[in-house]
């Protein structure tokens, strides 16, 4: 066994974190094996027990995990700043490429070539979204009574129009309840398991005393919850005051503070309830436009949920919020209100909530509610599939002819990253090429 690391500099850990913001592609499962290959297998910063009990944890919270969980990492090594700083890094790198990419989008986007490649673009990401269902449902929807509550929401969304948030709420009551009459049906853990492997002795091991900073008490909690309420409610207070509440930016902020507490299951998840407030109530931006954001969503590193930045940059932009002379500023502002509100709870929450979790080292018992509201969420994302299928063949609406190119470039985008299991950003590429050479053809 090689011997125990030493304690971590401050400084070592805020460019590691930095590091990680720039090359955390491929989703949250390899975003977090990214960080379990480096803080557990090669730094041996902390244990593979403990960094799972905090995973389980994050799996369990809304928001995007894999930023709640460098979060947790930074601030069990390095208090609370440590926890700022890695969180805040794991999402800076792409709040910054996707602000510059979302304005090359909105100012070139209709030339041919930017046209192009989007034509392209938009077939992969239905793939991408069709992938997404397969993967969820074939993980989930292990009992009948999973595959109805799947349907069900479909249905709920599809037929009902009804909102997400009422969705997820009655997943939940069913997952609760439904695990005292039928358990095996919501027996699907949340978590990730138990530790299996040991690579040696690690900086937190499992037996590491629990930090001073990390013990649970009340006082804490409190200050914690106080700081978070005056981060939220400051600025909330100052555009309501200065703007009025209908406001963009004020609006912005209330609406994404509300999908912020909504993100079970992952950014695909929350993308129907985005879509439904951004696209179809506020009329931030178009449909095409959305899917359009999801491609360059998946082409940056950090999580996928801050394709959110882009709703507020696209949203700031077309709204002209500081008049026409100033589209560039009014997009940035939009984009960094929509990120602040959208995770801020997840700072909260990790911060908050992490004395109590490193209080005890076994499992969380909310594996029933978290499994039927992933279960339902299978049946959210199939509407969102459709919907992306029906823009993107249908450009024109079903009284017109479909698009036959852009339906084979689904379906071969589908088969690569489903039989052939290839990477999402070669696969968009791919597409994206495909698609100019077709625009440049026709």
């Amino acid at each position: 066994m090689s011997p125990t690391p030493t304690a971590i500099p401050f400084k070592d850990a805020l460019i590691f974190w930095l590091k990680l913001g720039f090359i955390s592609f491929g989703g949250p499962a390899g975003q977090i094996a990214l960080m379990h290959q480096e803080l557990v297998e090669k730094r041996r910063w902390i244990s593979e027990k403990r960094f799972l009990h905090a995973l389980n944890y994050c799996m369990v919270l809304p928001g995007p995990e894999a930023q709640q969980l460098a979060t947790y990492m930074g601030w069990l090594m390095h208090k609370t700043w440590g926890g700022i700083v890695a969180g805040t890094l794991f999402v800076l790198p792409s709040l910054l490429i996707l602000i510059g990419l979302s304005w090359i989008y909105i100012g070139f986007g209709h030339t041919a070539i930017v046209a192009g490649l989007f034509y392209g673009i938009k077939p992969a990401v239905t793939a991408i979204v069709l992938q997404a269902v397969y993967r969820i449902g074939s993980r989930t929807l292990r009992h009948p009574i999973l595959w109805v509550v799947a349907a069900c929401s479909f249905v709920a969304i599809f037929a009902a129009n009804t909102p997400f948030p009422l969705i997820i709420l009655a997943a939940a009551i069913l997952g609760y309840f439904g695990q005292r009459i039928a358990p095996s049906a919501f027996s699907g853990s949340g978590g990730h398991g138990q530790a299996k492997v040991s690579f040696g002795p690690a900086m937190i091991d499992d037996d590491t005393p629990t930090p001073e900073h990390a013990r649970f008490t009340w006082g804490r909690v409190l200050t914690v919850l106080l700081w978070g309420l005056s981060l939220w409610a400051i600025p909330m207070a100052f555009f309501t005051l200065s703007l009025g509440w209908d406001h963009t930016l004020t609006q912005m902020g209330w609406f994404f503070t509300k999908a912020a507490l909504l993100t079970f299951g992952g950014a695909y998840a929350v993308l129907p309830y985005v879509y439904q407030g951004a696209v179809e109530f506020f009329g931030w931006l178009s449909p095409a436009q959305m899917i359009d954001g999801l491609a360059l969503g998946e082409t940056t590193p950090g999580p996928l949920i801050i394709v959110v930045a882009y709703v507020g940059f696209v949203g700031g932009y077309l709204k002209q919020l500081f008049g026409p002379e100033a589209l560039f500023l009014a997009g940035t502002a939009g984009a960094l209100v929509v990120t602040w509100f959208t995770f801020l709870p997840s700072f909260l929450f990790i911060l908050g909530g992490g004395p109590f979790i490193e209080s005890t080292h076994n499992n969380l018992k909310l594996s029933a509610p978290l499994t039927a509201i992933t279960a339902a969420v299978v049946g959210v994302i199939l509407n969102l599939a459709l919907f992306f299928a029906y823009h993107v063949w249908w450009p024109n609406g079903l009284s017109s002819s479909l698009d036959w190119a852009s339906a084979v470039l689904t379906i071969g985008a589908c088969v690569a990253l489903i039989a052939f299991k290839r990477n999402v950003v070669p696969v968009i590429l791919t597409n994206g090429l495909l698609g100019l050479v077709l625009k440049t053809a026709m």
